[in-house]
């Protein structure tokens, strides 16, 4: 026990002691700042540095369910409670992206980046250089909604340089955002934006390794709890609760398998062994994505102006009609205009509607407001519509060339049939867009302000003023107008969606179909098709097109191995969620990897978890680790020392375990409360750090049954953690889970059961460490 002759080392430094507004029930610390995000649980996430100055809060009007950096620091992804998974800016908290991958709460990210540089000269040419910067200028940002602050549609403004560079994956080491649900999905996507596979875990077969015939088992009524993809990319442990039964099994007999939270092993090196070319592919088809949005919202923006335009055209022009009613004729406003226009006597109603309803100001109005919208339309298509379009066709150009290398891509899914038809796609799209920008420059330019010309000239007569000054009039375009405009709107069908067919000339679509027998296009079909159509059918062929990697990859990723924890009581399957649980993966020091051959055995996997008191007597209030998990299928293969090893921790007595983290190269920190007999939420609370390498691990046998290895095997070499041996720091009262630890600078974060928030260094000099506070 501590007594005043020797003090107890005090490795923690406290250094902030703040009140929350709301309990945090995720924190996360920035993989290479010193910024802190966190989710109350009113869902909002807030973003704080080091200094606990707060940088920016969101809320994104859903329950927030997982939290993850990407590997740079630069974005940050949030799961939320309906499947969604959305992209921040680090800066200001702005949405990059949105992704539906999932159908129900995201429960688990993870995001890994491959930190490998090959260097071997045999594959230098596997390396991809993105030549688009070469041909083109910058790609183009998503256009502002009119009305609307920067930033207020979810994406960046364009001045803001940040979104490019977090936008472009040419930017980006290659990397994969893993996300797991609740009901046992996990999803894989590049850079975060480019869906690259998809599983279940109920769906996979589990092999029994070890067995001395082939045998397979399978989890039923499974929820995952956390999942890590190793450094090299090459597997993915998943953390998750279910009952465990062999495939031989019959139904009946099924409530004999193993119940309890399972560690799964899956092979995920398809990533490693292919990512140059996942990375090619994945760098065009996010970028494409991007452009994609910017098409999608200059659509939108596009159809809203010129929407409001013709509102107003018809809040002014409507009115006639009500006029000519009134006074008991029984004609349209068209031939009321045309009878004008033909020099007969003006009737009473175009007389009132011209001179007092419309007047001069009321058409220069309107006329301001046709002409501004058909402007604004064109600015959008010239800077945003048409470049994205364009960088978009080359880049369905480059993957054209990729997809005719079968022997290296062919492999990956990529189809070099889906992608002929989405290239073409993208070549008619810019054929759409300047068929409607002809369109748009007669309508707006020619056909309507003609029309607006030759009405204030009536007007002028009509009230006896001099009209020598204004713009002359085409006599036939304000016939075309009133005989096929008027009550008509032919920019609106391309910029939204219709089912009225454009029919085009006889001779136009002769021409195209003979153009048909010289290559290069088979559609021709565009020509009754609008913009928004066109663009639909785009979208459409890139989705089928990228659908076949997703299916070939997903296909690829298998499970290797099962590693039972411990038993839970059947009644209980989400209590692995509440558990406190932990999967990092740490360099291997004995093993020195020289090449890439030799990737897999550059890290070592550790898996902590706390045991549930009513688990097992013998081994209550204990917190178990094992490592080398994703090593010990090989060990027939390597030295004994790379076979699974675990070890048995026993929490002091009086205290029980709230959450725990690993901290550094092979250092676990430990978030303990003190137990009372009136609450275990109630007393003090220490927080404790525990070196790995000290532990003294035992070598796990693995045998051919389902319970591959039993807890019970290492109830005799538990080890017994003290206060007085190890690194503690008192709290002077109990804590709650998180417990958010930066790898960085040291630095760990406790949240309080009081709403507040405890930060703390860890100092590695404990000779001057201070107990001042």
């Amino acid at each position: 026990m501590e007594t005043d002759e020797t003090p107890r080392v005090l490795p923690f430094q406290l250094q902030f002691d703040k009140p929350v507004a709301s309990q945090i029930k995720i924190a996360e610390w920035n993989p290479e700042k010193d910024l802190l995000a966190m989710v109350t649980e009113d869902s909002k996430i807030l973003l704080h540095r080091f200094n606990w100055q707060r940088l920016w809060t969101i809320f994104p009007g859903r329950c927030i369910t997982s939290l993850c950096w990407r590997p740079d620091g630069k974005a940050i992804a949030v799961g939320l409670e309906d499947g969604t998974i959305s992209l921040h800016d680090v800066e200001n908290g702005k949405l990059l992206r949105s992704l539906k991958s999932h159908t129900v709460a995201v429960v688990s990210l993870n995001w890994e980046e491959d930190g490998q540089v090959i260097k071997d000269d045999s594959v230098n040419n596997s390396t991809y250089e993105d030549r688009t910067s070469r041909f083109f200028p910058p790609a183009p940002r998503v256009p502002r909604m009119p009305g609307l602050a920067p930033g207020d549609t979810g994406f960046m403004d364009d001045s803001d340089d940040s979104f490019r560079e977090l936008s472009n994956s040419s930017y980006q080491r290659f990397n994969i955002l893993c996300s797991g649900d609740k009901d046992g999905s996990i999803c894989f996507s590049i850079f975060g934006i480019f869906p690259i596979g998809k599983i279940n875990i109920h769906n996979l077969s589990i092999p029994t390794p070890y067995a001395t015939e082939p045998a397979t088992c399978r989890l039923s009524h499974a929820s995952i709890s956390k999942i890590a993809l190793s450094k090299d990319l090459c597997h993915l442990i998943v953390m998750c609760s279910g009952e465990l039964n062999h495939d031989e099994v019959e139904s009946a007999e099924r409530q004999l398998g193993v119940h309890g939270c399972h560690c799964l092993l899956l092979d995920t090196s398809i990533f490693w062994k292919r990512k140059n070319e996942l990375h090619q592919v994945a760098q065009q088809a996010s970028n494409i994505e991007d452009l994609i949005e910017v098409i999608r919202s200059s659509l939108s923006v596009m159809s809203k102006q010129w929407s409001d335009a013709m509102h107003t055209f018809r809040e002014k022009f409507d009115s006639l009609s009500s006029l000519i009613i009134d006074h008991g004729l029984d004609s349209s406003p068209q031939e009321e205009f045309l009878s004008l226009l033909g020099g007969a006597r003006t009737s009473p109603p175009v007389h009132q509607f011209l001179v007092n309803s419309l007047g001069e100001s009321g058409v220069k109005r309107v006329s301001k407001v046709v002409s501004g919208a058909g402007k604004e339309l064109q600015h959008v298509v010239l800077d945003h519509l048409q470049p994205a379009a364009e960088i978009i066709g080359f880049r369905m150009g480059e993957l054209r060339g990729l997809s005719r290398w079968r022997t290296r891509f062919q492999g990956i899914g990529l189809d070099e049939t889906l992608i002929n038809n989405a290239t073409e796609k993208s070549g008619i799209l810019l054929v759409q867009v300047e068929r409607f920008m002809r369109v748009l420059s007669s309508v707006v330019q020619q056909v309507f302000s003609n029309f607006f010309n030759w009405l204030l000239k009536c007007i002028k007569l009509l009230n006896q003023e001099p009209s020598d000054q204004l713009l002359p009039y085409n006599s036939e375009l304000v016939v075309i107008f009133l005989k096929f405009l008027y009550d008509q709107d032919p920019v609106k069908p391309f910029l939204e969606l219709s089912e009225v067919d454009i029919e085009p000339d006889m001779e136009t679509l002769q021409r195209v179909k003979e153009l048909v027998h010289f290559g290069g296009f088979s559609d021709c079909d565009f020509l009754r098709r609008t913009l928004a159509e066109e663009f639909k059918q785009m979208e459409s062929s890139f989705k089928e097109a990228f659908l076949m990697p997703f299916t070939t990859i997903s296909r690829k990723m298998l499970c290797k191995d099962v590693l039972p924890l411990f038993a839970l009581p059947s009644s209980s399957a989400s209590v692995s969620v509440s558990v406190p649980i932990s999967v990092t993966y740490y360099k291997d020091a004995s093993t020195s990897v020289s090449s890439y051959q030799t990737h897999e055995h550059g890290f070592i996997d550790y898996i902590s978890f706390q045991i549930p008191g009513d688990s097992s007597s013998n081994i209550a209030n204990c917190i178990g680790i094992s490592r080398r998990f994703m090593h010990s299928l090989s060990n027939s293969s390597i030295e004994e020392s790379a076979s699974l090893e675990a070890v048995l921790l026993s929490v002091p007595d009086g205290y029980h375990c709230v959450d725990l983290s690993l901290y550094k190269e092979g250092q676990i920190v430990l978030l303990l409360n003190e137990t009372t007999s009136a609450s275990e939420c109630s007393g003090e609370s220490c927080m404790m750090i525990v070196q790995a390498d000290d532990l003294p691990f035992v070598s796990i046998p693995r045998s051919g049954c389902i319970n591959t290895w039993n807890l019970d095997q290492l109830k005799d070499s538990v080890m017994h953690l003290r206060l007085e041996n190890e690194k503690v720091r008192n709290i002077p009262h109990s804590v709650v889970a998180p417990l958010a630890v930066s790898a960085s600078r040291g630095v760990a974060c406790v949240f309080g059961a009081r709403k507040r928030a405890l930060v703390y260094i860890l100092d590695e000099d404990e000779d001057d460490v201070s107990d001042s506070e």
